[in-house]
């Protein structure tokens, strides 16, 4: 997996990252400690998912070495889709929670990377472990920086368009699932 494509993957699996800390820094008046904070649990998740679907994606590759890159491309696809489709309806979440308490910050963390673990599963049939383990710190600096950004614009007020930027994320997802199919 080149650096292109995995900074690609990464910036799509990020978005809800992205999203949730600047939609929590605006609702809770967050201070950048916390939104530092905020943004090392969340890469930490998102970088962790892809890693452990990862394992189960090598546990299984050579039970399905002859469709691997079909379950890979299916996986994406799905993810994919299932962002473009959520971006479409731009059903709003009730945050009602308290995002400046640790136990939040974590459950948000591993709600904003169940996706992660399923594309990780798609990165084990497919790539090598190095290559796994290059694109999942990827994964993590590009999460924890957008998670930044995300919190310092919250902090300002400033809206994210939820539903365009989980399109194209869902809409990058699925490039990346035709090119690995074709690859």
């Amino acid at each position: 997996m080149t650096i292109i494509e995995s900074l690609l993957l990464a910036f799509a699996l990020c978005v809800d990252s992205l999203v949730v800390s600047a939609t929590s820094a605006f609702s809770s008046k967050m201070d950048y400690r916390r939104g530092v904070l905020m943004a090392l649990i969340f890469a930490f998740f998102q970088g962790l998912f892809p890693l452990l679907g990862s394992v189960m994606g090598v546990a299984f590759k050579d039970a399905v070495a002859s469709i691997d890159h079909w379950i890979a491309f299916g996986l994406l696809a799905a993810v994919g889709c299932k962002m473009v489709i959520d971006g479409i309806k731009g059903e709003q979440k009730d945050g009602r929670l308290d995002v400046r308490r640790v136990g939040v910050m974590c459950m948000l963390g591993i709600a904003t990377s169940i996706d992660a673990f399923v594309v990780g599963i798609g990165l084990g049939l497919d790539w090598r472990i190095a290559e796994v383990l290059k694109t999942v710190l990827v994964i993590f600096v590009v999460t924890f920086l957008v998670s930044i950004v995300g919190v310092f614009l919250g902090r300002r007020n400033i809206p994210i368009p939820e539903k365009v930027s989980t399109i194209i994320a869902g809409l990058v997802l699925i490039g990346l699932g035709v090119y690995m199919l074709f690859e």
